[in-house]
């Protein structure tokens, strides 16, 4: 595939930016590689975006506002965002594709994250009216009432692990509440983006309410998180560059929602229903390779069948299936090069401080040679301060910690820089309350663990896995601003 040339096997020109509602060449003319972390081959070519292509993205926006966009009511963005859920929907096989081979997510979760696109649409599509202010007692002689309005031109700035669910949840949102939208996605994986803004077209979205500026994270989105022109930010990613994203923000004032890193603990207590609970333990850990920022990487287990959910969690793991993604496996390969070399540092760290595997997945034979796979591995016991049981290593890489009684549980829980999601399993309905009301993080799930699903339910974390929330009518209120408006008649 030489520079001039569109992948056949996207089906678009992925070498365009969406800007103003054309699909245009970069300013700078450049390309960036996207490859296939299944097999390592070159996949497309992307446009590498740079702060012009920023000034031209968020002028299209202002314009938007300004014109046939700021016009709209809240029902016919409604109607807008329905339409846009109905053709996800339509094209949600090849919308999985595209992730598979971008991301190299096993086809189901694909098609799931497809889905959950499309919900997401659905969801805000129908909430965009139904947004409402109050009236507000107040002294006499005067009526008083609050309303929403739109922040502006919103920057969007999501990740690689899944784009098309942080989209969803984000842009899908910003547009409901009226906001025209400079989405910048990551490098590594562009493909489900580009495809976005063909739905928003399809489905009449007005010209310049979305906008696509694909390049580096450096130039692109550096200059995305700094533009005066942007009034609010909403950024996913690693708790260092949300830090630089924050600093560029307040340059200008501007309101940031931040989701960042995590270290979720699953706490499985004596009583808990092992039947229920493992397929869960595990399966919540390597989803997406483990590239998840709410993933369970830390199982903490009451001494009293620590060693029988070992033993069942062991034998999860000797039956894994790993493969390229379109071959449908349970774990696919990681996303690149680069963050296979970050996960087996972390599995080396293991190594040399003396961390027993206590299980291991196989990877078969004839893998691609030029795929990013590692082993889903499995380690038991660890202490509660080792490295691997307190930094992030977005792989297949889960931690057994054990535990006595509710205090001690408490304590390792909340005792990394993260607080984004727990699962808690107990028979017991008073405990699972108290702990519930005692994990410092944002999301709990008793008896179940979502990984942050539900397009209704608010999600975010607090300490280092950032601040703010979107999903639910949390993210319609974060993507507004509030107004008061007093009234002197007398």
């Amino acid at each position: 595939m030489t520079a001039t040339q569109a992948s056949p096997a996207v089906g678009f020109d992925t070498r365009k930016l969406l800007i103003g509602g054309q699909w245009r060449a970069g300013d700078s003319a450049q390309l960036l590689p996207l490859h296939n972390p299944s097999d390592g081959s070159l996949l497309a070519q992307i446009a590498r975006g740079n702060a012009a292509d920023v000034d031209a993205a968020v002028a299209a926006a202002q314009a938007a506002l300004a014109g046939d966009w700021g016009r709209w009511t809240a029902a016919e963005r409604g109607r807008v965002l329905l339409k846009m859920s109905q053709i996800a929907t339509a094209q949600a096989d090849e919308l999985a594709r595209l992730e598979a081979l971008d991301v190299g997510k096993p086809l189901k979760q694909g098609r799931a994250d497809a889905l959950a696109l499309a919900r997401y649409l659905e969801f805000y599509g129908g909430a965009a009216d139904k947004v409402m202010g109050d009236t507000i007692p107040f002294a006499n002689g005067y009526t008083a009432f609050s309303i929403r309005e739109p922040h502006g031109v919103t920057g969007h700035i999501v990740p690689w692990n899944y784009p098309m669910q942080i989209i969803g949840r984000s842009v899908g949102a910003a547009l409901a509440m009226g906001n025209a939208c400079v989405l910048k996605p990551a490098e590594e994986a562009c493909l489900s983006a580009l495809a976005f803004g063909h739905i928003a077209q399809q489905a009449g979205l007005p010209a310049g309410a979305l906008n696509i500026v694909t390049g580096l994270g450096e130039e692109a989105g550096a200059a995305l998180s700094a533009h005066p022109g942007v009034a609010h930010l909403s950024f996913t990613g690693s708790v260092a560059v949300g830090q630089l994203i924050q600093a560029a923000a307040a340059r200008n004032t501007l309101p940031v929602t931040l989701e960042l890193g995590g270290k979720s603990p699953q706490i499985v207590f004596a009583d808990a229903d092992l039947d229920a609970a493992l397929p869960f333990l595990v399966n919540a850990g390597i989803q997406n390779c483990g590239q998840t920022c709410s993933a369970a990487s830390r199982i903490l287990v009451e001494r009293p069948v620590f060693d029988a959910v070992r033993r069942r969690m062991a034998e999860r793991y000797a039956a894994l299936c790993i493969g390229p993604a379109l071959d449908d496996p349970e774990v696919g390969p990681l996303i690149s090069a680069r963050q296979r070399e970050t996960v087996l540092g972390f599995l080396k760290i293991a190594h040399d401080t003396g961390l027993t595997v206590a299980a291991q997945a196989r990877l078969p034979a004839g893998l691609p040679p030029g795929g990013c796979y590692v082993a889903p591995t499995l380690l038991a016991p660890v202490a509660p301060d080792h490295p691997l049981a307190q930094q992030e290593i977005f792989g297949p890489v889960q931690v057994m910690i054990p535990f006595d009684g509710e205090a001690e549980a408490l304590r390792i829980a909340n005792g990394t820089a993260y607080g984004l999601v727990a699962g808690v399993w107990t028979r017991d309905g008073s405990r699972a309350l108290r702990m519930a009301r005692q994990l410092h993080c944002g999301q709990v799930f008793i008896n179940n663990y979502g990984a942050g699903g539900g397009i209704e339910l608010p999600f975010g974390g607090v300490k280092h896995s950032g601040h703010g929330r979107e999903k639910g009518f949390e993210a319609l209120y974060g993507f507004s601003s509030l107004k008061t408006v007093a009234i002197h008649h007398g």
